[in-house]
Order: C-alpha cells, then sequence, then structure tokens
C-alpha cells in the first residue's frame, strides 16, 4: 500500500491546536506533541493517522519547516540548529483536491543531550510487545549512548530476550485490568499463573492494588522517576467493530481501570512522570490476521477500534488534565508495511520494536529537558 502525497515545507506563521479531528470519515487524529532528538529519525506514517480502508486514493498535505516527504510518510532527522517547536499540520484530501480534515500538533525537537549526568529509574509497564523485550532493549541503547543520564530499569521481570540492565513489569496478554486485580492463590512461576505484581493480600487476607508494598518488597524501597505504560491491545483487541457503542463502552472499562493504577501510581510515586503509549496501529496485511485469527478477526475490524482508542486514550490523559502524565505518540512512528512481519497482525518485527523504542526515548529526551523547571 503506497500513498499519493503532496507535501508542502514553509514556516508557519499561525498555529491552531487541533489534534483529534473526529468529523468526517477519515478521522484524522494527531497527539497534542511529538518528539524528537538531533541525528534521531522520526516519522509520522500516513495509514496511522486516519481511518481509511484506502489511504492509497487519498493525498497528505503536510506543513512544516523541518522534514521531508515520502510516499508513505512525512519524516525528520533534525539537525542541531532544529533543536525548539516546530508547528506541524497534515490536511487530507480526496484525489480531486477536495478536503477532508485538517489536524494540527507541535514537533518538540529537544537537546541530545537533555538529561547527561543525571541519574534515572524507570519502570515499564505493559503486554506482549513489552514481555518481548526488543523496544525496552532498544529504549535502552538509545540512553546508552553519549550524552545522556544514568539509568537503573525497576521490576521483576527479566525474560532471556532482555538486555543486559533491563527490567520491566510486561506479560504477553495481560490488560490494565489484570494489572490491578488480578490475585493468584496458587502460583506456579510462570507469568500465565501469577499475581499482577502491584496485587497482594491486606490485612482481611483480601487481594488489593498496593504500589507502596510493590516499591518496598520489589525495589528495595526505590521509586520510578519515570513510568512508562503501554497497555490497550488486549482490553479491546474483542470489542465489537461494527457498533461504536459497544466499542465506547469496552474503552471506558478499559480507562476505569486506567485510573486505578494511574492513580495508584501518582500516590505512590508522586514524582514519577507518567508516559502512556498512543496503542500501534496493525499489520497493513489483512493476511497476518488470516494467519492468526483465520476469520475470526480482521484487520479492517481491528483497524476501527485501535484508531477509536487513540482518540479516546488522547482524550482521556487531556481531561486528567495532569501534568505529570503524557501520551507517547508510539503509534505514528511505526511502519504499518515493513515494521510487521507477513504473519503478525499485531507484533511488529524488529525493525518495528526499534521504531517503538525509539519513540519512547524521544519522549523520555524531552521529559529529561524539562526536569527541573
Amino acid at each position: 500500500m503506497r500513498l499519493i502525497l503532496a507535501v508542502v515545507c514553509l514556516v508557519i506563521t499561525a498555529f491552531r491546536p487541533v489534534t483529534a479531528d473526529e468529523s468526517g470519515d477519515v478521522r484524522l487524529t494527531l497527539p497534542p506533541a511529538v518528539y524528537a532528538i538531533p541525528g534521531g529519525e522520526f516519522s509520522i506514517w500516513f495509514d496511522n493517522i486516519v481511518l481509511s480502508q484506502s489511504s492509497d486514493v487519498l493525498q497528505f498535505h503536510v506543513t512544516c519547516d523541518v522534514g521531508e516527504n515520502r510516499d508513505d510518510r512525512w519524516t525528520v532527522v533534525p539537525a542541531s540548529d532544529h533543536v525548539g517547536d516546530h508547528s506541524l499540520s497534515v490536511r487530507v484530501s480526496d484525489l480531486t483536491g477536495k478536503a477532508l480534515a485538517e489536524a494540527t500538533t507541535v514537533l518538540k525537537v529537544v537537546p541530545a543531550s537533555a538529561g547527561a549526568g543525571q541519574s534515572i529509574r524507570m519502570l515499564i509497564i505493559g503486554d506482549s510487545l513489552t514481555h518481548a523485550s526488543v523496544w525496552p532493549n532498544e529504549t535502552a541503547g538509545w540512553l546508552s549512548r553519549p550524552d545522556n543520564p544514568r539509568w537503573s530499569m525497576l521490576g521483576t521481570h527479566r525474560p532471556a530476550s532482555a538486555a543486559e540492565g533491563v527490567s520491566h513489569e510486561g506479560y504477553g496478554g495481560w490488560t490494565w485490568s489484570r494489572f490491578v486485580t488480578h490475585y493468584e492463590p496458587d502460583p506456579d512461576g510462570t507469568y500465565r499463573k501469577r499475581s499482577s505484581p502491584f496485587v497482594f493480600l491486606n490485612d482481611q487476607q483480601k487481594p488489593e492494588l498496593d504500589l507502596e508494598k510493590y516499591f518496598r518488597d520489589s525495589a528495595a524501597g526505590q521509586r520510578p522517576d519515570y513510568v512508562i505504560i503501554m497497555l490497550g491491545i488486549n482490553d479491546c483487541f474483542g470489542a465489537p467493530p461494527d457498533d461504536a457503542a459497544e466499542m465506547d463502552a469496552r474503552i471506558d472499562q478499559m480507562f476505569s481501570h486506567a485510573d486505578s493504577l494511574l492513580n495508584a501510581l501518582r500516590v505512590a510515586a508522586p514524582r514519577a512522570q507518567i508516559g502512556v503509549c498512543l496503542t500501534t496501529p496493525p499489520n497493513s496485511r489483512q493476511a497476518a490476521f488470516e494467519a492468526n485469527y483465520q476469520e475470526r478477526y480482521t484487520r479492517w475490524g481491528w483497524k476501527r477500534i485501535q484508531h477509536r482508542l487513540v482518540q479516546r486514550q488522547i482524550r482521556y490523559i487531556s481531561e486528567r488534565n495532569d501534568p505529570m502524565i503524557t501520551v507517547v505518540p508510539t503509534e505514528l512512528n511505526l511502519d504499518p508495511v515493513d515494521g510487521y512481519p507477513d504473519n503478525n497482525a499485531v507484533h511488529p518485527n524488529s525493525t518495528g520494536y526499534r521504531q517503538i523504542g525509539a519513540a519512547v526515548y524521544y519522549w523520555l529526551k524531552w521529559r529529561l529537558s524539562q526536569r527541573g523547571e
């Protein structure tokens, strides 16, 4: 799938902060900000920002004073003199030139040396995409380069695939709900039959969410400076894509559990900056869904759910209005074609995982650039 593209690059003198445009069939959606560093590649893959089965018949007009167009994306590798904020707008039209939607965001290019000389602790929470450990390894690799802080990761899960120093709380198939409610009285030592690392028996022998105990017993009393959460696929994958009300109800249920975990983190680790990752897009290939699910789930079905979920995640974080909780734009920088294998619907290949890890790193550098402000 390739997209027909027209790009205009110029200095923008006016900026209208439109993010999730929910009007029109294409549902053009951008987060409020995206992040990059000098020397690091960041892309907005066009198929990931619209809701369409036929994005190859759409035209994308990108307006920005940095970056360049490709057939299927806008991309930038900033230079050191690009540090600062850059307005970026995307306009979508059909092949006749009829405008369909427009949205605007801010590209924040932060210094490559942000956080250098500091020491930080991170806690990563996620599902199978985190369990694979490829994107946490990539983020750790970026952090291990010169001009970065000294880093460590909290977490009880250290899969064989995790690089040296990488640990997390990422488990295949897990959800926001499982992290805040699940207690297993008879664990067998595997992640499939274990309690949430955050749930313990209280004095009445009832399971409860207890982040204070987690940090005390599983992190030697240490608290994270940064928490990155990548959940949502398993919470919503089975929602009915043809029933918008039920889809939203499923997302509402997910957010009720997200509230529980985020509120507990804000109490137990009040100084931690929390990044909520926007749910990654599907593999571009319907054949990958057929390989995994036969006819039970389709790419178009999950695309509709995932796109609605991203819109709701952006709104959810905005409405929380907490400067300590922001979105990580992980859904933008992932190539839906070459970032996936031929036969997996939602799990990227090494290229895609590295793109996710880079996006998380860019967000971390932005947060580090603001540390102490």
